[in-house]
């Protein structure tokens, strides 16, 4: 593989619906595109999951791009890579920036498939046609309004609730819901906002309103008060940020502290890293699942790729494309199917395509870089 080119550029989409959870409120979603181009005209490309302000992790779009800018593209000229295995291993030396880095490496797989004239999903080794989805529902005005919105939802096909959670807005909307649906699956995720010594608070409402799942109750770090919530729980507690690597992984399940594993391909550096840390949760018993952060089409077809992979068996976080945007940057936006899943895409690489009139208008700016002849 010759690699020609690599462009960055920055896009934003306005959500169909502000989106609030304990981090703050999107009302518009701010990412980069990563495309890689080969010598003979094919383009792969990835999406770098980074917010505009680091608050979900110390990433940002502005931190990302400088990021590649400053030290991806000097090294890459310096020692040109003619393979993933090579452009993996060029970024090794750098610590951190791990959703840039799987932006990268998003685009090297996606050009890699298109050169194989192969699907990504089947290069991954994943064996399903549709992938089961559930939605995740942000903060809302009344509990109310969340109890509408999430009926909206399973009148629409998804099997699986996730609701935001934080400390004043979570008995309330989860006692609304289970009056409303008291069958359905539920699931919470509070990103972090309870303090590490609000154990039996959350152990109490989570078994009271028969939570199947809490996700990152605690701040990241608080291993231990995710351990002593799990212990006996008859919910699965689940890591999101507290897990960015392998170590991370293995000082969690030594302490107990994860049965559930949110992969987000961003938050841990890509998704060849990614199946391999859902690989070794499982085999500790835990489960895995791809989580999501309000991706554009080309972060959508690159999680529903890696989500057809069979270590990951529970619903994923992705959704389909108007779950967030009322304008989609494809040509064929992510539709969910009425048994609440969505289709694999069969062509080749991630298997979609820009929509060019789209992409135009929700571009901001954009830069390509030389990597050789």
């Amino acid at each position: 593989m010759r690699y020609r080119s690599l462009t960055v550029e920055q896009l934003e989409l306005p959500l169909v619906e502000p989106f609030e959870t304990s981090f703050g409120v999107e009302l518009r979603r701010q990412f980069l595109l990563v495309s890689l181009r080969s010598s003979d005209g094919l383009v792969g490309w990835g999406e770098c999951v980074a917010t505009r302000e680091p608050l979900y992790s110390e990433e940002s779009t502005g931190g990302a791009w400088a990021f590649i800018h400053e030290n991806v593209v000097p090294r890459w000229r310096q020692r040109p890579p003619t393979a993933l295995k090579g452009v993996r291993d060029l970024m090794r030396p750098f610590r951190g920036n791990r959703m840039a880095k799987s932006a990268i490496e998003q685009a090297a797989l996606d050009l890699e498939a298109r050169a194989k004239r192969r699907a990504l999903s089947s290069w991954f080794g994943g064996r399903r046609r549709r992938i089961e989805v559930g939605v995740s529902v942000g903060i809302q005005s009344t509990p109310a309004a969340l109890a509408r919105r999430v009926g909206a939802y399973l009148e629409q096909g998804y099997r699986r609730i996730k609701i935001k959670v934080m400390p004043g807005w979570d008995v309330l909307p989860l006692a609304a819901l289970r009056r409303a649906y008291p069958s359905i699956e539920l699931w919470v995720d509070a990103n972090q906002g309870y303090p590490a010594s609000r154990v039996d608070t959350v152990r109490s409402w989570a078994e009271r309103y028969e939570i199947r799942q809490v996700e990152q109750p605690f701040p990241d770090r608080a291993l231990s008060a995710h351990a002593a919530l799990a212990r006996n729980a008859p919910f699965r507690v689940c890591l999101d940020e507290s897990v960015v690597d392998a170590d991370s992984l293995e000082e969690a399940l030594r302490l107990g502290a994860v049965q559930s594993l949110n992969v987000k391909a961003g938050r841990v550096g890509g998704p060849v890293a990614g199946i391999a840390l859902a690989r070794r949760a499982t085999r500790a018993g835990a489960v895995a699942w791809v989580g999501g952060m309000l991706e554009s089409g080309i972060g959508r077809a690159h999680s529903v790729a890696l989500a057809s992979h069979p270590v990951f068996t529970l619903p994923g976080d992705i959704s389909a494309s108007d779950r967030y945007y009322r304008e989609e940057i494809l040509e064929r936006p992510f539709v969910l199917n009425a048994d609440g899943t969505l289709d694999v895409p069969s062509g080749v690489g991630i298997g979609v395509e820009l929509d060019p009139r789209a992409h135009r208008r929700a571009l901001r700016r954009r830069k390509t870089y030389t990597l050789g002849r």
